[in-house]
């Protein structure tokens, strides 16, 4: 069955089935147990009695496929929006509302419209609890803005043109990351951009996951960021997985707490200023984007939305012919149009839309057609491989 993620499934039509979670391997008998001990895990989220559950064979490779019933996705996440599902969550679980966010994952990954594969349950639990402390990070993240100048917490950092910011030896990668992303370790704001905040708390997760999983690797790890920094470009093909493309888009309102995103800015003339091409964030859950310019502000769908179509009337030249943005203006057209209804729904018209390919500005809106997760990370099973300095 070929699907389009372009627009909203129709009401008339039935909810297309989930490719959800699956666990795969050689060997059937491995698989089966396998299978036994995510059942008992979504069991004990409560979940037991909203999944159903496929076993493949296919090419000599054993399946087994967990998804959300059809009814209760078409109902919990109508046309694939994940934005509303803490609200369902919370009214299904008001007892146990601490345990939320790791059901808000959960079943956002069950009615994924890419499979979220993993060789093992130890993978799959692993990759909930790197969503779950990409979250929790990504809630105290805050930075100083500058797309000019960068630094770091002189006591865990230091650097050199050729290997960038790099640990000192002897001190916690953890330990370093948390100190130079979140104020409330720090009392300081230190100055990066958006898009290494999102290297940072990710690696914060990820760390964090493998001094529980996998020390041997946590080690490898401490030991390449003694050394030399991974970034940009490497970073995304070392640590992260991305689901979703261009020519096989996720929907507009899809979101896995815990993963990273980008929102396009689709007016072209503001997008030449620079960190103002686009909006690298994380999902939080509860219909919310994490925002590192004021952490205890996250944002909604719509105030990111509005607060991106607005950076074209903050937008000017300085006197070194350098475009540059005045956000005192964004922030007062955003403030008057997020008290007027239906400006609100004008914009998002026109911003809850795909994006179109790089350095094409037509009709497109700020939408991104992928998401990025982390690989897998445990003893004997990880795709996560730190190459040497």
């Amino acid at each position: 069955m070929s699907l389009s993620w372009s627009s909203p499934v129709s009401s008339n039509l039935p909810q297309p089935q989930a490719a959800g979670i699956e666990i795969f391997g050689a060997a059937t008998a491995a698989v089966a147990a396998e299978r036994v001990r995510a059942l008992d895990y979504l069991q004990s989220l409560g979940l037991g009695d909203v999944i159903e559950v496929q076993d493949e064979q296919i090419d000599g490779t054993s399946l087994t496929r967990l998804f959300l019933r059809p009814a209760i996705a078409a109902e919990w996440t109508p046309g694939f929006d994940t934005t509303g599902l803490r609200a369902v969550l919370d009214q299904r679980f008001p007892a146990d509302a601490d345990c939320n966010l790791e059901r808000e994952i959960v079943v956002a990954m069950l009615v994924a419209p890419v499979a979220f594969r993993y060789p093992s349950h130890d993978e799959l639990a692993a990759a909930v609890r790197i969503k779950h402390g990409i979250v929790q990070a990504a809630y105290k993240t805050e930075l100083a803005f500058d797309t000019e100048e960068a630094e770091r917490p002189a006591d865990y950092w230091t650097y050199a043109e050729d290997t960038g910011f790099t640990v000192l030896p002897g001190k916690s990668l953890i330990d370093a990351l948390r100190k130079a992303s979140q104020p409330e370790d720090s009392g300081k704001l230190y100055s990066f951009s958006c898009y290494r905040a999102t290297e940072y708390v990710t690696l914060l997760g990820i760390a964090q996951e493998l001094a529980r999983s996998n020390p041997a690797l946590l080690a490898r790890l401490q030991r390449r960021w003694e050394t030399r920094a991974i970034m940009s470009g490497l970073f995304h093909d070392v640590f992260l997985r991305e689901y979703g493309s261009m020519e096989a888009p996720l929907p507009p309102k899809y979101y896995v707490p815990g993963d990273r995103l980008w929102f396009r800015n689709p007016d072209e003339r503001s997008a030449d200023a620079e960190g103002f091409e686009g909006s690298w964030v994380f999902y939080l859950g509860s219909g919310l984007f994490n925002n590192f310019w004021k952490h205890e502000q996250p944002f909604t769908l719509t105030t990111k939305c509005v607060e991106i179509y607005h950076w074209r009337d903050g937008v000017y030249v300085d006197h070194a012919g350098k475009t540059r943005l005045d956000e005192s203006i964004v922030e007062a057209k955003v403030r008057v149009s997020l008290a007027d209804p239906a400006e609100v729904e004008r914009i998002l018209k026109l911003m809850v839309r795909l994006r179109e390919p790089r350095g094409v500005y037509v009709d497109g809106g700020c939408i991104d057609t992928t998401r990025e997760c982390v690989r897998w990370v445990c003893p004997g099973t990880a795709d996560l491989v730190i190459p040497a300095a």
